[in-house]
């Protein structure tokens, strides 16, 4: 059961927004942020009354079902009646349960994700590969951008590592559950006896901040430069453009050289230092609320085995809502990634609301 009063608070600050709203007294500054309120609130208020207003009704009609001199067809009829009211009164309790599930401040934001080829040798950067073309084509159908900020290649087309921005509506919200060892499960070209070999990358997303989201001192940092180096030790360029920044306090270090100007790879290496930074402060409180942490979905653990892609026989399993797709091209082209998204989602939701109950 929610508590009347929360649903009283949302109904009074609903009226006070709509009347603050329509006085044209609102600050300029506040205009957006009590518009967006006042919207988020509209979707919610009907319902909430509605729940406000179960009691009443399902007194009326225990009433007529507990008068002896009421007719036996009225209270047929209250009886269907106080029926679908619970019914439609469970669905009502768990949309507004939803609602009022914390938000993730992060979850509107862009995302930084970093992909690095695992166990396996070869054939894990070109799985790695294979991951990172599945994120630009789900990127392209739901018309996010993608920047690639740093990337280092394998033989044979692979890749060791790349780090990409995405921009966009909602992305963080969306590619968190991306976060883990992803297990690749096929016969490489290189195999002469058909054996299948087992292989993964890492997948990390970060919610991208920006300096009004975190304030780092520049006291803190720790900034060199140095001549980037190209394949087999070659020199890209000879001037010292390549940066590596160090938090000094965590004591975490990005590098960055894919760039020429040492201006435009130290603002690259502060991009991913500062999502890095926010994630590491995000997780430190998560541990905090909650000690026993035994739910994965949405935490971003990079060590958990969250998915596996078997090309033999054609099948996608994620393994935290114990899901299997035998459609694994349709997913790797980004047609059937919603439908795992989804259930995550809705796992992610019924955790909250068990630890809400």
């Amino acid at each position: 059961m929610i508590p009347h009063k929360t649903i009283e608070e949302l109904i009074t600050k609903h009226s006070i927004l709509e009347k603050d709203l329509s006085s044209g007294s609102v600050d300029k500054r506040k205009f957006a942020e009590k518009s967006k309120e006042y919207s988020d609130l509209n979707e919610i208020i009907e319902i909430a009354k509605k729940y406000i207003s179960f009691e009443k009704e399902k007194i009326s009609l225990e009433k007529i079902l507990n008068d002896k001199n009421a007719d036996n067809e009225l209270k047929n009829m209250a009886e269907i009646e106080l029926e679908d009211l619970k019914i439609e009164h469970k669905k009502i309790e768990k949309e507004l349960k939803l609602f009022l599930i914390p938000k993730d401040e992060a979850d509107k934001k862009n995302a930084i994700i970093e992909i690095r080829a695992g166990t396996g040798g070869l054939e894990a950067s070109l799985f790695a590969s294979d991951l990172f073309k599945m994120y630009e084509k789900i990127s392209n159908k739901k018309k996010w951008s993608i920047e690639v900020i740093s990337i280092s290649k394998s033989e044979a087309g692979g890749l060791k590592e790349v780090i990409a921005s995405i921009k966009g509506t909602n992305i963080y919200s969306t590619l968190k559950y991306e976060s883990g060892v992803h297990r690749v499960q096929r016969v490489p070209d290189t195999e002469t006896q058909g054996r299948v070999h087992t292989s993964a990358a890492t997948v990390a997303v970060l919610p991208e901040v920006e300096e009004v989201d975190l304030k780092i001192n520049d006291t803190d940092l720790r900034v060199d430069v140095f001549r980037a180096g190209g394949p087999g030790g070659q020199s890209v360029n000879t001037t010292d453009s390549a940066v590596r920044i160090t938090h000094i306090p965590t004591g975490l270090s990005v590098s960055q050289q894919d760039e020429k100007s040492q201006h435009k790879n130290k603002a690259k290496g502060m991009k991913i230092l500062r999502a890095r930074l926010y994630e590491l402060e995000r997780s430190r409180i998560d541990q905090e609320r909650s000690k026993d942490r035994k739910n994965m979905i949405g935490t971003g653990d990079r060590s958990e085995r969250i998915r596996t892609y078997n090309f033999p026989q054609g099948r996608v399993t994620d393994h935290r809502v114990n899901l299997t797709l035998h459609k694994l091209e349709e997913f790797l082209e980004g047609e059937a990634f919603d439908e795992v998204i989804e259930s995550l989602i809705l796992k992610s939701q019924e955790a909250t609301l068990s630890n809400l109950n």
